[in-house]
Parts: structure tokens; C-alpha cells; sequence
């Protein structure tokens, strides 16, 4: 009698993946991008490095582009991570929004990853738009979420491309304290929820009975006119006198 545990049957399609083999890949790809740089990095190199087939980069990836974005998203999300950001107190939201920032761009390895060119850009775009944005929208809430949320990516965005990016001599001489210091209050209030504003009313309307505009030159008009009627009579009797 045999009683061998028949193998599993394979299922079809692609592998499910596994999450320690995927990081061990986004670990060893960002080693070498920081070491080599974006251009000189290949997959096979990157696939050499963690001692798997190319083809699972690529199924994981797609594409050199691809595990480029994974590596600058791992890095954002460990500096930004969105959930303990916005879990703390909402009062020191905007202390901690610009901590985060900061606290990841201050970073030696971060930075020399920022400058590989177009590739590191648009991630960092991305994540701000589909990441941080998305998620204090979902935070926020309201009827409004959306513009406080963009005025908060929009300063945020600024201060990356004003102090690391493009640098300009005043934000990059700041500290990080001082950065905090000067757009803390900003950051607060652009996160105030904002007032519905109260509808006009129609007392004051240019043209009604009741604007004090319009009376003020109603009564000028009619006090003109009437001096001038007045002057018209005067004129009128003294050349009737010096006709007869």
C-alpha cells in the first residue's frame, strides 16, 4: 500500500509572490541605485544581487522604471507613513506634516536618490498626488477636503522643490526647526475647516430704494437741478426788466 502524500498540483497563471522576496529585491535594487546609480543599474544585476530570475523582478515590477518607483514609494512611506502622520494628535498635524518632510529629504542616501533625473521626479509627483493627497482627502473629510488637502500637498510640494530640488539661498539655509517655525502656521490654516459664506443681501443692491448710495445721489441730482432752475429764473426776469 502506498501511502506517499501525492505533490500538490501547480496552479496555473502567474506566481503569487512573496512579500520577504520582494523587499529583499526593493533592499538590494536601492544598494545599488545609490551605489552605481539609475542608468547604470540593471535588472539582472539587481536579480544577481538577491539570487532570483530576472523574470521575477519583472513580474513584480515590470519594468528598471518600475522597481525605481518601488524603491522611492518604500523610502516616502517609511519617512512619511501616512497612518502614524495623521493617527496623532490634530492639533500638531502640521508640526508633524512638516517633520516627516523634512526628516526624508534630510536624508544623505534619499538625496542622492532624488537627483537620478526625470525617473525620481515623477515618483515623487505621484506619491504626493496619489499618496499623501488621497489619504488626507480620505482624512478631512467634507465638502472641502479636497481643496484643504491640496493646499497642504501644494505647500509641502513647495518647500521640496524650493529647499532640495531647486534650492533657493533663504529656505536651504533654514533649519528644520526653523522650516517648522515658518510654515507651522500656514499649514494650520489651510487645514481649518472653511465657513460657508452668507448670502448677499439685497438691502444694499446698487439701484434699490433703500441703498444709501443711490439716495445720496438721487438728492445731489435734485439739488443741482433745482439750483440751476432757480439761476435759469433769475436770468430770465432781469432781461425782462431790461426789456422795458
Amino acid at each position: 500500500m502506498n501511502n506517499a502524500v501525492p505533490a500538490p498540483a501547480r496552479t496555473r497563471g502567474r506566481p503569487r509572490g512573496n512579500p520577504p522576496t520582494r523587499e529583499s529585491i526593493v533592499s538590494a535594487a536601492r544598494s545599488l541605485f545609490l551605489e552605481h546609480g539609475y542608468r547604470s543599474t540593471t535588472l539582472r544585476a539587481v536579480a544577481g544581487a538577491v539570487g532570483v530570475d530576472p523574470a521575477l523582478i519583472a513580474y513584480h515590477f515590470g519594468s528598471k522604471k518600475g522597481l525605481f518607483a518601488d524603491v522611492m514609494q518604500f523610502q516616502c512611506a517609511n519617512a512619511l507613513a501616512v497612518d502614524d502622520v495623521l493617527g496623532g494628535d490634530p492639533a500638531t498635524l502640521p508640526d508633524r506634516l512638516i517633520d516627516a518632510v523634512t526628516d526624508l529629504w534630510e536624508d544623505a542616501g534619499f538625496q542622492r536618490l532624488t537627483i537620478q533625473g526625470d525617473e525620481a521626479a515623477e515618483v515623487i509627483r505621484e506619491y504626493l498626488e496619489r499618496e499623501l493627497l488621497a489619504r488626507l482627502v480620505e482624512f478631512l473629510g467634507g465638502r472641502d477636503a479636497t481643496a484643504r488637502a491640496t493646499a497642504v500637498v501644494t505647500i509641502l510640494g513647495g518647500l521640496i522643490y524650493t529647499r532640495y530640488l531647486n534650492p533657493l539661498p533663504t529656505p536651504a539655509a533654514l533649519t528644520p526647526s526653523e522650516i517648522r517655525h515658518s510654515l507651522t502656521p500656514a499649514l494650520r490654516a489651510v487645514l481649518a475647516p472653511r465657513l460657508r459664506a452668507a448670502a448677499p443681501t439685497t438691502a444694499g443692491r446698487r439701484g434699490s430704494p433703500t441703498s444709501g448710495g443711490g439716495a445720496v445721489r438721487q438728492g445731489g441730482f435734485t439739488g443741482r437741478n433745482s439750483h440751476v432752475t432757480a439761476e435759469k429764473q433769475q436770468v430770465d426776469r432781469k432781461a425782462g426788466a431790461e426789456k422795458y
